[in-house]
């Protein structure tokens, strides 16, 4: 980690961001051995982003109208 790094996390955190969106960000700009760490962590994060990724807008069927 940088102080670059640090600062950058002081902005995300100061930012209206749920947990979950920082942590499928994460995923997808992490490398494949962080990305497995990620999956590994969170697995249900992984499946929703990877469906949603593969999905029309993001949409999925079963998203509320």
């Amino acid at each position: 980690m940088s102080l670059y790094d640090y600062q950058k996390s002081l902005e995300i955190a100061g930012a209206d961001y749920s947990f979950y969106a920082i942590v499928m960000a994460a995923m997808r700009q992490a490398d494949s051995d962080n990305l497995e760490l990620l999956k590994q962590a969170f697995p249900e994060t992984f499946s929703e982003l990877y469906a949603r990724y593969h999905s029309p807008g993001g949409r999925l069927c079963t998203d509320p109208d």
